[in-house]
């Protein structure tokens, strides 16, 4: 895929995972700037942890998100995206602390689409199992994907191009799913 980012400025905050790090290396790649020191970046990229972890707190990061925010709606435009675990959209019975944490992002992302809007639009990429090793999701998951393999991290970078096209002008407050239709509940026994 390929978009039109020249003269923009991208930081990405959170954890430095691959799917992170090709996110960054795809903006690069259609024309973007990344500076972890920007002082107001055009695109926000907020990267959660991706493979489950016990005990995630994930309110600094929503703060500094929503405070980066504020500054894009008061300079009157921006983007901010968040990667998160698609157990923000669909618990995992294993990992119930952090589906908790993830469900907060998600919310937190619905909320700040409503306070921002029509000035910034906020997003989030529900990522699923991801990567042969998995770098995101849970091995779990795979039995339960409508497509029955893991993700590329090519495929969620695609995704991240959707909502950071600046073509795409309408889609705030939503979580795309990049999960092989894990979260439609393909193969599960209630």
């Amino acid at each position: 895929m390929r978009i039109e980012l020249q003269n923009t400025l991208v930081e990405l905050r959170g954890e430095q995972n691959p799917v992170a790090t090709a996110a960054l290396e795809a903006l690069q790649a259609n024309g973007a700037t990344v500076d972890a020191a920007a002082s107001l970046p055009d695109i926000l990229i907020v990267s959660m942890p991706l493979l489950p972890v016990g005990g995630y707190d994930p309110t600094p990061q929503m703060q500094a998100a929503r405070a980066t925010g504020e500054a894009m709606f008061a300079r009157g435009n921006g983007r901010i995206l968040f990667l998160v675990s698609a157990a923000a959209g669909m618990p995992m019975r294993r990992h119930p602390e952090y589906s908790v944490a993830m469900a907060g992002v998600l919310a937190t992302v619905r909320t700040m689409a409503m306070q921002l809007g029509p000035k910034v639009l906020v997003n989030a990429i529900g990522v699923g199992a991801v990567g042969e090793p998995l770098v995101a999701g849970d091995a779990a998951m795979l039995g339960h994907a409508s497509v029955k393999r893991p993700g590329a991290v090519a495929e969620v970078t695609d995704t991240v191009l959707f909502f950071c096209d600046p073509l795409n002008t309408y889609t705030t407050g939503q979580m795309l799913s990049v999960d092989g239709g894990w979260s439609a509940g393909y193969g599960r026994s209630f």
